[in-house]
C-alpha cells in the first residue's frame, strides 16, 4: 500500500490494518521529513484521542491529513503506532 499527496509518497507498506475503512500504516513506513506534530486532536469513543499530523510537500501544508492515536482504547489496540490519512491523500494498493 502507498499513501500520495501531491505525487509524492508519504508511506509505503505490504503491512496496513484496516479499521473502518482506512489503512493505517506503521510509523516505520512514513517519509518522517513530510510530516509535522498537529496541535489538533479528536476523541472517538472506541478508539480513543487522536492526534494529527499536517503533511508539508514542496512548501504546501495539508493541515491534519494524517492521525494516530498515541494511546489507543484496547478495543483498537491493533492501530497503536500506525497512521491514517484523509482530506486528498490517496492510498493505493
Amino acid at each position: 500500500m502507498r499513501a500520495l499527496w501531491n505525487d509524492t509518497v508519504l508511506a509505503e507498506t505490504d503491512d496496513t490494518v484496516v479499521v473502518e475503512n482506512n489503512h493505517y500504516f506503521p510509523l516505520s513506513s512514513l517519509n518522517r521529513d513530510l510530516f509535522r506534530e498537529s496541535s489538533h486532536t479528536t476523541v472517538c469513543p472506541w478508539k480513543g484521542t487522536a492526534s494529527y499530523y499536517d503533511v508539508v510537500v514542496d512548501g504546501k501544508v495539508n493541515a491534519n491529513a494524517a492521525w494516530y492515536y498515541p494511546q489507543p482504547k484496547s478495543a483498537a489496540a491493533e492501530i497503536k503506532d500506525r497512521v491514517a490519512f484523509w482530506k486528498g491523500v490517496q492510498v493505493q494498493a
